[in-house]
């Protein structure tokens, strides 16, 4: 994984699920996960998902590509990452 910081930055609970479901999905499906995907296994509305997204990003945890789909990649170090509940 190119870029991941060597140190943990700093993530809420809930901020750790969403960011250890984005890496284990990657893992599995080799690509990663749509926000629909989240959508489904959070149970919760797309406007929801989306703002974890774009809180995320901001907080310099995950990146993307703009305007570009399922190209959410993880910054911080898998080993960082709670386990997924």
């Amino acid at each position: 994984m190119a870029g991941v910081s060597p140190t943990a930055k700093t993530s809420t609970p809930k901020q750790g699920q969403y960011l250890a479901f984005i890496h284990l999905y990657t893992r599995l499906h080799r690509r990663p996960p749509a926000e629909t995907d989240m959508q489904e296994y959070f149970r919760v509305s797309p406007p929801l998902v989306h703002q974890m997204v774009l809180t995320l990003e901001r907080a310099g945890l995950i990146k993307r590509q703009p305007r570009t789909p399922r190209s959410i990649e993880v910054l911080v170090d898998p080993k960082s990452l709670p386990e997924l509940i």
